[in-house]
Parts: structure tokens; sequence; C-alpha cells
């Protein structure tokens, strides 16, 4: 109890200097600024003052060339070296944009933004988890003895992915792919858990961003696709059907079809849940400014209540950081295995 009371104490702490002054709050703004992507990294506003990390900007000109700069220049409406942030009424609202005599140009923009940090924190994360795991293994017999405290923590959260969804998923030859199935795991559990972390290195919407899992889900495809067994492929365009059926080539078309449909929902499956989670927090704890002028009863009162049901989600997109992981790794083991699927164990499955 006294841990929980202390934790509500420091959110309220944290959130009520944000409450008071507060006129009117702009929702669109609130919360497509906390879950989209910034050429900056906002941590907190003392006194009116934002606190933030400028991250480096790094774009090319198709008129004067390479350019890199810190991104504080262009906050708050500046510009600099000719580049600013488009704002809500023109195009590529939010993103850099360069001006020129022949009006506002996108340039080629390669700049560290807040989720291209906040994934690269997540992945050093993941490497340093592998290595510290692995550093008890270089330093005693696993013959011998257990491993205990963080190694033992790795090892069976390593033997749990591996036994219970890689090995019966994707079957004999389950070792070729479970270094990269056990590393989407590891690496969509931590960023999920980053991203539920309110504070720097934390809250970065990595695996809420669309463009994250479409790449996670592309490494999925190429994994089926390049590797598949040439029964995967007659069962795509030359299935076991009535020869009529194969005159009219409706099930080759339909197996084509799904083997875009199966990483496609991945994408889809894991940037929705996770977007759908932050969106839910924020709006709970947008109770806390929207009532910041209806008088200090209400405000306080649905301020105790929104931080309850906040912490309460908190709580819940834990356990949801795992399933998602859970889940992309277990349809990944699943398309695989079935890419990798041969006559034979087609007709034992059938006789069983």
């Amino acid at each position: 109890m006294k841990g929980a009371r202390r934790i509500f104490a420091v959110i309220v702490a944290v959130l009520l200097p944000l409450t008071l002054g507060a006129a009117e709050l702009d929702m669109r703004e609130y919360l497509l600024g906390h879950v989209g992507d910034s050429y900056g990294w906002h941590i907190a506003t003392v006194r009116g003052e934002a606190v933030s990390v400028h991250l480096p900007v790094i774009v090319r000109s198709s008129v004067s060339g390479w350019h890199v700069f810190s991104s504080g220049h262009i906050e708050e409406g500046g510009s600099w070296e000719g580049f600013r942030l488009a704002t809500g009424d023109e195009p590529h609202s939010g993103k850099l944009v360069e001006e020129t005599p022949e009006g506002l140009l996108r340039p080629f923009d390669i700049s560290i933004t807040r989720n291209v940090l906040g994934l690269m924190v997540n992945s050093s994360l993941v490497l340093l988890i592998i290595l510290f795991g692995a550093r008890w293994y270089r330093r005693h017999n696993a013959m011998e003895e257990a491993p205990r405290g963080f190694a033992g923590i790795v090892e069976m959260m390593v033997t749990m992915v591996e036994d219970d969804i890689i090995k019966p998923c994707v079957g004999a030859e389950y070792k070729k792919y479970s270094p990269y199935l056990l590393t989407a795991f590891f690496f969509i559990f931590i960023s999920n858990l980053m991203g539920i972390v309110p504070f720097f290195p934390g809250g970065a919407n990595v695996t809420g961003n669309i463009a994250i899992t479409l790449c996670l889900a592309l490494f999925t495809f190429l994994a089926v696709n390049i590797f598949g067994s040439r029964h995967y492929y007659k069962d795509i365009f030359w299935p076991d059907v009535p020869v009529f059926l194969k005159a009219f080539p409706l099930m080759p078309i339909i197996e084509t079809v799904g083997v875009f449909t199966k990483p496609f929902s991945l994408m889809v499956r894991l940037f929705a849940n996770i977007l759908a989670g932050h969106m839910m927090i924020l709006g709970v704890l947008s109770v806390i400014f929207i009532t910041a002028t209806m008088g200090a009863f209400l405000n306080g009162s649905l301020t105790v209540i929104a931080v309850l049901f906040g912490v309460f989600m908190d709580i819940l997109e834990c356990l949801v950081a795992f399933l998602q992981a859970y889940v992309f790794t277990m349809l990944s083991s699943v398309f695989i295995g079935l890419s990798r699927q041969e006559p034979e164990s087609v007709h034992d499955d059938n006789k069983l």
C-alpha cells in the first residue's frame, strides 16, 4: 500500500502542475502529439517552459545538398537554413519542408526522430539483455548448475518461446528460424513495455508506428517465401483440387492473395492494438486537463479517478505487451511452419 501511495503521489505531482492554467485542451494535438513521431523529444513542461531533447535533423536538399542541424532550431515555428515544419493547412503537415522559389518541397529526410531514437534504445536493451544472459553461460557449466537471477529469467523466457511456440509451430527445422523469431519476440515485448513508461527514454510509440510493424511483417514475409518448400508453392499454384477448378484458377488466385494478406494481418494487428492502448490511456488522463477549469472539487475528484484508472490501464497494457509479442511470434512461426511442410507430413497429419 505504501508503494501504491508513493506512485499515486508522484503521478499527481507530475500532472497537477500541467493542469494549472490550462484553459482549453486541443484533443487532436494532445493525442497525436503523444502517439505521433516528432523531430524532438518533449520530456516535460516546467513553469511554461518546454524541456526537450533536441535530436539531429539530417536532410538532403535538391538545391543546396546536405544539412545537419539541431531540431531545436525548427521547434515552435522556427526556421533554419530554409527548412521548417509544415503547418496544419499546408501540404506535408508536421513534416520538415524546404522553402524554395518553386514552393514548399520535401527534402530527402533521414533525421533521428523520436521513434528512431526509441528504436535504437529498444534494440540496445534487447542486445544488452541477451548479452548479459549469455555472460553467465561463458562463466559456468550449464550441465552442472542452473542459472539464477537475471540469467535464469532470460533462460526461462527463451525456453518458453522456443518450446511452446517455435518448436511446435515450425517443426523439425525450428533451429534455423529460432534466432529471428526469438529476436522478434524480445524486440516487440521490450518495445511494448518501453512505450508504457511515461518518462525518457520511454514513451516512444515504436510498435504503434505502422512503419515499424511493416518492417517486422516484411521479415516474416521474406522468411516464409524465400525458404518455402516446393510443396508450399505447389499448394499455391497447382493445388490438389478437382480438374475443373484447375482449369479456372480460382484457388491459385485465392492462395496468392493469402501470401500477402498474412503478413498484412501481422502488421495491422500489432500496430492497431498498441496504438489503441496508448490512445485509451491518453484519453483517460485527458480528463484531468479537460476538467481543469471546472472547479477544484470536480477536477480533484475526477483526477483521482483518472489516475487510478490510468494505473489500471497501464497494468493491463503490460499484459497486452506480452500477448502481442506472443501472438506475433506464434503467427510468424505458424506461417513459416506451413511453408516448410512436406507432403509426407501432410499425409501423416491426415492419418491422425
